[in-house]
Formats: structure tokens, C-alpha cells, sequence
């Protein structure tokens, strides 16, 4: 499975996240600020790299939203 994120809101944040393609861990690529955003929606999606009719069947295996809500420390 290879994961990937596929769009970010606000789009202006879109360099702010990284995710590892292998496991799926999103880290953060420098800080937050609260006072310029407090919440982020990511989508981030999966794909089946594999081969056979099983993965065929299976392409994109789906995805889900990551929300981060930035709190004032």
C-alpha cells in the first residue's frame, strides 16, 4: 500500500505536511501558528501496488480525513 496526501485545507498549507508513503506517518514539516490557522483537513489516500486480480479489484483502496485542530499553547 502506498499512501499519499491528496489535497490539504486550507491549500496554502499544503508544504506544512509530509506523509512517509510506506507506513502513512504525516509529520509536520515546520510549525503551526495558531493565530494564522487552527484547523487543518487532510486527505490522504491509500493505493494497492500490488499485482494479481486481487489488487486489480482493489486499486485505490479508499481514504480518509485527517483533521488537525491547532490549539494556543
Amino acid at each position: 500500500v502506498i499512501y499519499e496526501i491528496d489535497s490539504v485545507v486550507p491549500p496554502s498549507a499544503a508544504d506544512v505536511f509530509s506523509i512517509n508513503e510506506k507506513s502513512g506517518e504525516i509529520r509536520l514539516r515546520g510549525a503551526l501558528d495558531f493565530e494564522a490557522v487552527t484547523l487543518y483537513d487532510l486527505q490522504v489516500k491509500a493505493k494497492d501496488k500490488g499485482t494479481g486480480p486481487e489488487a486489480a479489484a482493489m486499486g485505490e483502496c479508499g481514504g480518509a480525513v485527517l483533521r488537525v485542530l491547532v490549539l494556543q499553547a
